[in-house]
């Protein structure tokens, strides 16, 4: 009996897991690692001092896109530490409640990023469709108020999720299956029921990330219905230009976390590479691509980069 007592606990700490099978080579996995943090922070960063900077650019699309580059700041600053720890130094012990607050931090950035990808949309919707209110409509007032309707939101539905997690006991391993804590995957380690926060957990993705995706895709059915209604193809395809980069965002950022939550629903037909695959992708493709894509697709951004560092190279000659 002493011994069943002993094992219902929480654990002092979890263990991360890399890349099944490959766990030779981490140290050389590293390196690309490294290499998309430094494009994530730096990209995401240099986004934002050009928005800052640029008078012209203080438009809602562009204070959008620079909440946007903050979460993906945000988010990867929140899983750099046991990324790194788990390739660079091999060291894949962390700390339970280190663990927890690694997770809230990770789902509190991802649900402010969905409701940011709404806004954005809401936005191209505003400027297609109506593109003679856009001024009126979005109001600085009312982009301040949906930039912090997310963060409020973020942190109310995710305050819940490390405290229903601390009421369970853990007897089975405590290994997890990503580099980073993820509520599903530290939730599969708890004996006692989580029936709690099954619930809970899968309430929180369809009233956020569901309802986001949902609105989203109204909002390009509308979008469309009203670039078909244009008269000149030229004004259809300079209309639908103006949203290829939020569609290609909207599609790295949700295309892997259903394919995430799926394989942790049905994670026993699955192999454990594929559940380490798509959790990286999860983690590195949106905060990435996000700013190479904008930098590359946004004329008026590429422009004053461009500016930026040929003055730079200017002052070394």
């Amino acid at each position: 009996m002493d011994l069943i007592n002993r094992s219902l606990f929480q654990p002092p700490t979890l263990l991360l897991t890399g890349i099944p099978g490959l766990e030779a080579i981490q140290i050389w996995i590293s390196i690309p690692l490294c290499v998309m943090y430094l494009i994530a922070l730096l990209g995401n960063c240099i986004i934002l001092f050009v928005i800052k900077t640029t008078s012209r650019l203080h438009e809602p699309q562009y204070i959008f896109l620079s909440m946007l580059a903050t979460t993906d700041v945000g988010l990867s600053l929140s899983t750099l530490p046991t990324v790194l720890m788990v390739f660079l130094l091999n060291h894949r012990e962390i700390e339970f409640h280190s663990c927890l607050t690694q997770m809230f931090f990770i789902h509190t950035f991802s649900s402010m990023e969905s409701a940011i990808l709404l806004a954005m949309a809401f936005d191209r919707f505003v400027a297609i469709c109506n593109p003679l209110h856009y001024t009126m409509v979005l109001t600085s007032p009312r982009i301040i108020g949906m930039g912090i309707a997310a963060i409020i939101r973020g942190v109310v539905l995710m305050v819940p999720l490390p405290i229903l997690l601390k009421r369970l006991s853990f007897c089975k391993d405590v290994i997890l299956s990503h580099c980073y804590c993820y509520h599903p995957d530290v939730m599969k380690l708890a004996c006692g029921p989580v029936r709690v926060n099954i619930i809970y957990g899968l309430s929180l993705v369809l009233c956020s990330f569901g309802v986001d995706a949902v609105f989203i895709v109204i909002s390009y059915i509308l979008i469309l219905k009203t670039v078909l209604d244009i008269a000149s193809e030229d004004g259809q395809l300079k209309a639908l230009n103006t949203c290829v980069s939020h569609i290609f965002t909207v599609c790295i950022f949700y295309v892997p976390l259903i394919v995430l939550a799926l394989i942790h629903r049905f994670g026993t037909f699955t192999s454990p590479l594929l559940h380490v695959t798509m959790a990286n992708l999860f983690l590195f493709l949106t905060p990435v691509l996000n700013p190479l894509v904008y930098s590359l697709k946004t004329k008026q951004i590429r422009s004053v980069i461009y500016k930026v560092f040929k003055g730079r190279g200017n002052l070394f000659k």
